[in-house]
């Protein structure tokens, strides 16, 4: 998604979506403060691109280790285009958080590729709270666009083929 080079926080100007394209953000309790942030700005991206607001299904779920199982529920029962996985992760001083991390991206892609759908990572994986702060709508932007344009893009190509 995002580096010190490249930010996708403006894509959505470039990235129009379909107007029968539906979307599910599965997002993590855990971390509200920052989660929240991060699905204002997944929706407004969406919206934004032309996405109407009763095609984008809301999923809470505990934490961020419970997003793939989420995610593959949303996909089941409101039969989306793209999932949309908003998580926030922060390093603390044992290794929870490595096996949290990795759990996470590796559950996410084992649905994505079970269903042959974008189910698109927007996991901050920081290691603090102010890192966090920055990446949800803070200095460094917002990575719910990111996730938002990530998705957009994704079903772009596949319509594409």
């Amino acid at each position: 998604m995002a580096t010190a080079n490249k930010n996708l926080n403006d894509v959505g100007d470039l990235v129009k979506a379909k107007s029968t394209w539906s979307f599910a953000i599965v997002k993590s309790e855990w971390n509200d403060e920052i989660t929240n942030g991060l699905y204002e700005g997944a929706c407004e991206s969406l919206i934004h691109a032309g996405v109407a607001p009763e095609n984008i299904h809301s999923l809470d779920v505990p934490g961020s280790f419970e997003l793939p199982l989420g995610a593959q529920w949303a996909i089941e029962r409101y039969e989306v285009d793209a999932v949309i996985c908003l998580g926030s992760v922060i390093r603390g001083e044992t290794a929870h958080f490595d096996y949290v991390c990795q759990a996470v991206s590796l559950g996410i892609k084992d649905v994505a590729l079970a269903y042959n759908l974008p189910v698109i990572f927007g996991v901050l994986t920081d290691d603090n709270i102010e890192q966090s702060r920055a990446r949800s709508g803070g200095k460094l932007g917002n990575k719910g666009i990111e996730a938002a344009a990530t998705a957009l893009k994704m079903l772009n190509l596949r319509d594409s083929f």
